[in-house]
């Protein structure tokens, strides 16, 4: 049976490293047995630079009859002039609400052979292995109003969270966790915030269903602290939109790069995977775009939306064993190993792939 994947590579490296996760999966039917059938759209700034807005309704019902979506990164400082409702982020914002992804997945976990390309000491890092669970669709990014008023002066936005869209979360953290360690930490701003104290609560009524897993309540600020003194302390963590983008970004520092990591935004019939890294407009083109994080996120996406444990296994393995031979791009901080550009890192994993 076929599985239908869109491609949105979108802007910048996206361009690069959607090619990579193409390949590898190209790899991975030939050697299990099984097809993808692509299709390719625009997002993002190369959305607007063809059709004037940042996501169509083409690339919408694309995205609503497939069985999963890549995308690789949207913006650049190309479109800084762009109007904000026509930014290439929006095209971003806007594909999570009309799919409704509201449950972004985003596992920190480091190779032992890049442990020494962190900036934090390897004894604080060893052992540590995260999934930050975050609401997607909701909060700050997406409540109204949202302005600026008195000419220009004042801006407002506004932070909004339905019970329902906390419930659903929330349980996407406790499941998440009862399938790892059995410990969840909340994170909010219950000292400060209203959305926070209702999350807090909801949380707490949560808990009864899952008397397994171990909860702890954290502040957003003491969170972050926890994060580069003591990341082990961590199984999973469930927070809402902004705080999720912020923490999720501070953790992506453990493994050395933030272009080895991968993530999903899933509703509760799609997903969509990508990397976490930007559009990297500053070295677009050159070659040097890290391909691992794209790669990893199509490893997810076989897990997640198609059950293919065992494929998703043997892409990671293929990952990991071409980091032990020493291979890297430029963006790792390492002295010794061989630094290649995007095409070669690809060839080795897709090689690699047993």
């Amino acid at each position: 049976m076929s599985k239908k994947i869109v491609l949105l590579p979108g802007d910048g490296i996206g361009q690069e490293v959607i090619n990579s996760a193409k390949e590898v999966l190209d790899k991975v039917a030939k050697t299990y047995q099984c097809q993808f059938e692509f299709e390719q759209f625009e997002i993002g700034g190369s959305s607007y630079d063809k059709h004037g807005v940042p996501l169509t309704d083409e690339t919408i019902n694309a995205c609503k009859s497939a069985d999963a979506i890549l995308l690789g990164a949207v913006g650049g400082t190309k479109w800084d002039n762009v109007p904000t409702e026509l930014k290439p982020e929006q095209g971003l914002l806007k594909i999570r609400k009309e799919l409704n992804l509201y449950s972004n997945i985003r596992p920190i976990k480091g190779f032992d052979s890049l442990l020494h390309a962190s900036p934090l000491k390897e004894d604080i890092i060893k052992g540590s292995d995260i999934l930050i669970v975050r609401e997607l669709t909701g909060g700050l990014y997406f409540g109204k109003p949202r302005e600026r008023r008195e000419n220009g002066t004042v801006a407002v936005d506004t932070l909004v969270y339905s019970r329902k869209e906390i419930e659903r979360i929330v349980e996407k953290g406790f499941e998440s966790a009862q399938i790892r360690n059995k410990h969840l930490t909340s994170v909010d701003k219950a000292n400060v915030l209203e959305s926070s104290r209702l999350w807090r609560e909801i949380v707490e009524e949560k808990s009864k269903d899952y008397p397994d897993v171990k909860v702890d309540h954290m502040l957003v600020d003491a969170a972050a602290m926890k994060l580069i003194t003591n990341p082990a302390s961590f199984d999973v963590i469930v927070t809402e939109n902004l705080f999720g983008d912020i923490l999720s970004d501070e953790a992506s520092v453990l493994t050395g790069s933030i272009g080895m990591l991968p993530s999903a935004s899933l509703s509760d019939t799609v997903g969509l995977y990508e990397p976490v890294h930007g559009s990297a407009p500053d070295i677009a083109g050159e070659g040097k775009a890290n391909p691992l994080g794209m790669i990893l996120s199509a490893a997810m996406m076989l897990r997640y939306s198609f059950g293919m444990e065992k494929e998703a296994q043997a892409i990671e393995s293929a990952v990991n064993e071409s980091l032990q031979q020493g291979y890297h791009t430029s963006d790792l901080n390492i002295a010794d190993g061989t630094v290649v550009q995007t095409d070669k890192m690809t060839q080795v994993v897709v090689e690699n792939i047993k």
